[in-house]
């Protein structure tokens, strides 16, 4: 018996690099998945069903996810959600950010998508200014969300 691979797309927004770092950091850590990369304007909507789950990363901005990635979570009301997962990150600037828009982002999916099932806990990623570079030591994290959210993906049975 042969084990269908299970397909993975993380979606983005990134104002000036440090969400795009963020991304390839975690789907380094991805294994024994199919990952696809993929910048928000680069996304078509119609084919987000093909993915088992569904990774979204906004920069926080005001307080929150980008009008582009909340527009996004509101596109995808249309998926059937059965079978399906997501999970989610942020980068921020400023203790009083850690957090914010990962929370938004999935408040957002649970009213829109409520059958998406959430697989990890949301990632928060300290940036050390507007334009970067990220904290140190915050891409190790990135790397194991990466490899936590995969291998729980992997552990979960096919629909």
């Amino acid at each position: 018996m042969t084990s269908m691979t299970r397909k993975v797309i993380i979606v983005y927004e990134s104002l000036y690099g440090n969400t795009r770092i963020v991304a390839e950091t975690i789907i380094g850590g991805m294994q024994g998945v199919e990952a696809v990369l993929k910048e928000l304007r680069e996304v078509d909507i119609n084919r987000m069903a093909e993915y088992d789950l569904i990774v979204i990363g906004s920069p926080n901005h005001y307080g929150g996810p980008t009008k582009g990635i909340r527009d996004f979570i509101d596109r995808l009301k249309s998926l059937n959600p059965d079978g399906k997962y997501f999970a989610v990150f942020d980068t921020y600037l400023g203790k009083g950010f850690h957090e914010k828009a990962v929370k938004r982002m999935e408040k957002r999916i649970s009213e829109t998508l409520p059958g998406l099932r959430k697989i990890a806990p949301a990632l928060s990623i300290a940036v050390q200014g507007s334009k970067g570079p990220i904290a140190e030591a915050e891409l190790p994290r990135c790397k194991e969300f990466g490899k936590t959210i995969a291998a729980e993906l992997a552990s979960k049975a096919a629909p």
